[in-house]
Formats: C-alpha cells, structure tokens, sequence
C-alpha cells in the first residue's frame, strides 16, 4: 500500500503556501497515496480545505505560536506514520531532527534570525524544496520544485480595449505596487488600474507608502478587494506583477499564462523565469518609468501579437505549471527520494 504522507500547513488560513499545500494534497491523492493535513485548529480554513479535497485532517491546539510549535512537535514524534512534508518554516522548525521529512520552503528566510531557524529545521531532511532554481541559487543545498495552479480556461479577450490595467496580489511596497501606481499615471495610453488584493499582514508605514501614491491616481485607482484571478483577468487588457523583491516564484503570473491574459512582469527573483525566456513585456524592477514603457508596448501591441504572446505562454503553463505537471512532478520527487 502506498505509504501516508502528512503535510503539515505553515498558518490555518489559507495563504499563498496553504494553497501549494492544497494542490500536492491533490495530487498525492491521485498517485494514490493517503493523505493527511495538519495545521493549527484556528481558524480552520485549511483544515475544511483540505477536507474538501478528500484529505485527512488533524488540528493542533494553537494557543499561541510557542504552544502550537511544543504541541505539534509531540504529535509528530508520538503520532506520525509516514512521511511529513513540512510546507514552511514553522513546521519544519518544530519537527527539526525528526525522520523522514521534506522540507519546503516558499519563501526566503528573511533576516538572521529566520536564516538561523532555517537551518535547524533542515537537520535530517529527506530533501529542501523551494519553488524556483532562483531561489535554489539563493538556498544552499536546496532543489528546485516549481509551483502550479489549478486550470484556468482561456478566458475570451473584449472586443474594445479600454486601456484598463489589472493587479492581483497584497497591496504592498515590495509587491511594487507603488511603482505600478506612477507607472500607470506616467503610461500614455493607460486606463483605469483594477487592485485585486489586500494589506494583510503589511506593515502600516508600508500601507501608507502605497496609500499616498494611489490618491495620487485619484479615481482611476479601483479597489477590488478580494477577486478571483478569472474575475479580475476579465475586466482588463493587461495584467502587471511588479514586484521589486526576489519573487521565489509567482503563482498569479502562471494563473495568467493558464488564462490567456496579457502580462507584463519586472524582473524580479523567479518573475522571468516562471514566464520563460521568450516573454517581451518584462521592466526593470522598482523602475516606474521602464515600467511604464513596456505597459505602454503591451497595450498597443496588435491582436496579432497578443495572440502569439499569450498562446506561447499558455502551452509553457501546460507544460510546466498545470495540474498535470504538477503531479508528475510530485510522483518523480517521491521515487527519487525512495517513498513507496
């Protein structure tokens, strides 16, 4: 019988990582394995989550984040039978030194005392994944493991271009979202700039820093809120990620290439990469006036070009990011590192 894995979640709530967790749950249980997801038991979105997708589920007592590291730390050393795939720090942190276990990280360990931690949570590791060869050159002795996403049917592009610019993602500084903002002022055949997202978990000097350049755009700024990708891809004629800090991966540049939209990215961490040598709309990161000339090349490009741009970018989400290649690589992961 296929052996159990447990994915042990970084947060109870359902964050960009919790959502790579749900989609190896997926696709574990396709290969047939049994699966199970521990997280915190507050509050339970990725506990319902995971239950919605046929997993089992075990919630650890979360009275704090001290609490919550001792409680699952004793659960794994008297409870696990299997592997644990620790999809975060916290996890891997708890269980440092305990027997097979994968390390996934989806993010930079930021500051000393996260590089620290690191560390010791790698001790004993089957492997550390990360979700980019960017990051992995950032990573020492980390392997590559790319993100994917859930399918997006190509979306059918409007017939009149209004010039309106899409965003999805937290609305914060690093996010760049600043520098989308004086692009788009600066951009001559730019519309209205559709925010998708919201300021959880960003610093309040980082929240004003992004308020105070949005009133600058007065009522061309529209704040969406929370919006599916598909929802927010509809209403534009180009979607932008800008971020200025090294992207480990960029999970809403796949969604875009698994919909048909036009993108443009700046070139920041895995940014390039996840969109592939050949895509023409990249600008300098925290550069608002490079930002702004290839927004403005992206929304006069032809019918013609889109078409080209966008069905290049779709067979490389085939190929690369969708559900399917996912599980391929999720199936030669485990056979390399000998789990049955």
């Amino acid at each position: 019988m296929p052996e159990r894995i447990h994915l042990a979640a970084n947060n109870p709530d359902l964050g960009g990582g919790e959502q790579v967790l749900l989609r190896h749950a997926e696709a574990l249980l396709d290969l047939g394995h049994p699966v199970t997801v521990v997280a915190a038991d507050s509050p339970t979105e990725v506990l319902d989550a995971a239950a919605g997708v046929g997993a089992d589920v075990v919630a650890i007592r979360a009275d704090g984040r001290r609490d919550h590291l001792q409680r699952l730390r004793a659960w794994d050393r008297t409870e696990r039978d299997g592997v644990l795939w620790c999809h975060g720090l916290v996890p891997a942190l708890a269980t440092a030194g305990h027997p097979r276990r994968i390390v996934h990280l989806h993010q930079d360990p930021r500051g000393r005392a996260q590089a620290v931690a690191a560390r010791v949570a790698r001790r004993g590791a089957l492997a550390t994944l990360v979700p980019s060869s960017d990051m992995a050159g950032r990573v020492s002795g980390s392997r590559a493991h790319a993100n994917w996403t859930s399918d997006l049917p190509t979306l059918d592009r409007p017939a009149v271009r209004t010039g309106a610019v899409g965003y999805l993602g937290r609305i914060s500084t690093d996010k760049g979202v600043d520098v989308l903002v004086r692009a788009v002022a600066r951009a001559a055949v730019a519309g209205d700039l559709l925010l998708a997202g919201d300021s959880r978990y960003v610093a309040e000097a980082d929240v004003r820093t992004v308020e105070h350049a949005l009133a600058g755009l007065g009522p061309r700024a529209v704040r969406l809120g929370h919006t599916s990708p598909a929802d927010l891809f509809r209403r534009v004629d180009v979607v932008v990620f800008p971020s200025v800090w090294p992207e480990p991966f960029g999970l809403v540049v796949a969604e875009a290439m698994a919909a048909g939209v036009p993108f443009v990215i700046s070139a920041a961490g895995a940014l390039p990469e996840v969109a592939g040598p050949d895509h023409p709309w990249v600008a300098r990161a925290g550069d608002a006036d490079d930002l702004a000339r290839v927004l403005e090349r992206a929304l006069r490009a032809t019918p013609e070009e889109v078409r080209d741009v966008t069905g290049r970018a779709r067979r490389r989400w085939e190929e690369q990011y969708s559900p399917r290649a996912g599980r391929l690589r999720v199936e030669a992961l485990l056979t390399d590192l000998g789990i049955t």
